[in-house]
């Protein structure tokens, strides 16, 4: 039996292609052979998704786990969201946010949710992506059932889970002591949320592929993190910028998510501005998975 042939059995390791990225080819079990829809099942597709579902699971929970233990990347994910707002708020209180519908309550919850792209998932995702390859996670979650698209989504599920829960949070608690009230487009706000998520995440897998230790994760997000802060209308509005540099800044990666985010709750955006910015956060999130799809590296760089 050659060396790439499927093998049978629950669990068997498959064969892979060398070094690889997220391409490498591997045997599939069953290759050639017609499925046979059951009756009682609903056919090999359904059982393949149930299946899929329970190994995401537990390699969530099992990262979730790791995740708690470190104590720095908990703070980090928890506190800095909630902390850093407040450092922005003399700034905001020198422009004039109500000439663009914006309040400094609204702006102080965007930046919030903003943050939390930022630390709670792509930071910490950066790390975590660096840390269970140089242990050789990745390498021998790669020899078992998981696919590749399985190991990264199923890495990225708890710090996407907590920056969802933190945007929750941050809403509510930005609605009752900043009375930003209700949002005007509630509709944008979990499309602006989830792309955000989508979009940190891919990146955190791509900055990853460049990053040689796990020391060094914190010095190769920086960059992301800095123009994200300054330029994707985290600190400052885009609203407030001027035009052209505005227009510039709206191409970053996470402007589509946080512009999404506050036309949700000042409603004070077109329908053409709202198609642009899901188009461009699309955009993005293809763009990364190719880019991941091609250099992600599942083997300790040396």
């Amino acid at each position: 039996m050659s060396e790439t042939e499927a093998k049978t059995g629950h669990g068997a390791p498959r064969a892979r292609k060398a070094g690889g990225g997220v391409n490498g080819t591997r045997a599939e079990s069953g290759r050639g052979v017609p499925r046979v829809q059951t009756a009682a099942g609903g056919g090999t597709r359904g059982a393949d998704r149930t299946d899929a579902g329970r190994r995401l699971r537990a390699l969530a929970r099992a990262e979730l786990t790791l995740l708690l233990r470190n104590r720095g990347a908990v703070f980090t994910a928890l506190a800095v969201p909630l902390a850093l707002p407040f450092t922005i708020r003399p700034a905001l209180d020198q422009l004039d946010l109500r000439k663009e519908g914006l309040s400094v309550g609204t702006a102080l919850l965007t930046a919030a949710i903003g943050f939390s792209f930022l630390f709670a998932v792509y930071t910490s995702l950066v790390s975590a992506y660096v840390a269970r390859r140089e242990e050789l996670v990745l390498k021998r979650l790669r020899t078992g059932e998981l696919s590749d698209a399985e190991i990264l989504l199923g890495t990225a599920l708890p710090a996407a889970a907590i920056g969802l829960a933190q945007s929750v949070v941050l809403s509510l608690g930005c609605a009752a002591l900043l009375h930003t009230g209700a949002p005007k487009a509630p509709y944008l706000l979990l499309p602006g949320v989830l792309a955000g998520l989508a979009v940190c995440a891919a990146l955190a897998a791509l900055t990853a592929s460049f990053t040689r230790t796990t020391e060094s994760a914190q010095v190769t997000a920086l960059p992301l993190v800095f123009v994200s802060m300054v330029g994707s209308g985290i600190t400052i509005p885009t609203e407030v910028m001027p035009h052209r540099l505005a227009s510039v800044c709206e191409l970053l990666p996470l402007s589509p998510a946080i512009r999404l985010v506050r036309a949700g709750w000042s409603g004070q955006s077109s329908a053409y501005e709202i198609l642009g910015a899901l188009a461009t956060a699309l955009v993005w999130a293809l763009l990364a998975v190719f880019a991941v799809r091609r250099w992600f590296r599942w083997e300790p760089r040396r």
